[in-house]
């Protein structure tokens, strides 16, 4: 674990985000982070799907970035297609 820096702005933008999701602040910038990992992975997914393939990750014990990186290959694309 470390610390992380981040604007002002930002961290207004987690308060309010987080308050109106009832999430801790550390976990609304862990969910952003995360979605945006996997937005930069796999481009050709909508939020809807990126929700999913979250769900989806949590069910077979956690976010693997290794595993994702793999699952971005052509040939694994057809399978998180699979999701919906």
């Amino acid at each position: 674990m470390g610390l992380v820096k981040i604007s002002d702005g930002m961290h207004e933008n987690l308060r309010i985000a987080s308050n109106a999701l009832n999430r801790s602040i550390n976990a609304q910038a862990e969910h952003w982070m995360r979605v945006g990992m996997l937005a930069e992975l796999h481009p050709e997914l909508n939020h809807s799907e990126i929700c999913r393939l979250l769900v989806r990750s949590e069910l077979a014990g956690g976010l693997e970035i290794g595993a994702l990186a793999v699952a971005s290959e052509p040939s694994a694309q057809a399978a998180l297609r699979g999701v919906q």
